[in-house]
């Protein structure tokens, strides 16, 4: 250990080291303010209700989730679609400008975290080996990655769309920690995701800490190591 650190550390990328899902309701609010007038008499918040209604019920299947994160663009129009058939709104060519729209709105609001970059920049300066595993394509979280300039914090990056699997499976955990030639018992996994980066790594050794980024408090199905809500919190110990 270094000052209470672990010999190496793992980190999710979404909603633990860039906000990511704190955009998704302003954005579509502003796309239904933007396209409600041509759907036909629905006001802005009637197409928001549909489409949340929509994506909550895509999301809610691990099949279709599996499959919509490593093809959000499709999944964007699939969700748009549904909200459509609900509203009786027959018209192909506005889901794809309404669903594409977003896509490209939606990526302009990802930023980091306060804090975050400067947490990787110290934890690097105290010596301790970084690794990421994030879920989703190799060209929408490399572009994220690229974009925020994060390879320069880790020694090791898995994506989900490059190396085949993604979290919870646990062959991902077992190939970031062999990359950085730790054990699970020496190592953290920070992330928000209960099931991906608490539930399975505990279940490897690994000591899990939990990012409630929205600050909602713990389920009681669940029993991270550590709660924070903001990685800059793994510092003070």
């Amino acid at each position: 250990m270094n000052n209470n650190l672990p010999k190496a550390i793992l980190f999710d990328l979404d909603d633990t080291i860039l906000a990511f899902s704190e955009s998704a309701d302003p954005t579509w609010r502003r796309i239904c303010r933007k396209f409600a007038p041509r759907t036909g008499g629905q006001t802005p918040e009637e197409l928001f209700e549909a489409i949340e209604a929509s994506r909550t019920w895509f999301w809610a299947d691990a099949e279709r989730h599996h499959r919509g994160r490593l093809d959000l663009r499709s999944a964007r129009r699939e969700i748009v679609s549904g909200a459509f058939r609900q509203l009786r709104i027959d018209d192909p060519d506005l889901v794809i400008e309404v669903s594409d729209s977003y896509t490209s709105e939606r990526e302009d609001m990802v930023a980091p975290f306060p804090g975050a970059i400067e947490t990787l920049r110290t934890l690097g300066d105290k010596g301790v080996p970084l690794a990421m595993i994030t879920n989703g394509t190799a060209e929408g979280q490399r572009r994220k990655i690229d974009k925020f300039g994060l390879s320069a914090f880790f020694q090791y990056i898995l994506v989900e769309g490059e190396f085949g699997v993604g979290k919870p499976d646990e062959r991902v955990y077992l190939q970031a920690l062999k990359k950085l030639g730790v054990e699970p018992t020496d190592s953290w996994m920070v992330g928000d995701n209960l099931e991906w980066d608490v539930e399975a790594p505990q279940r490897l050794g690994i000591y899990a800490i939990w990012v409630d980024f929205e600050g909602k408090g713990l389920p009681k199905s669940a029993a991270p190591d550590r709660i924070v809500t903001n990685i800059s919190q793994i510092l003070e110990r």
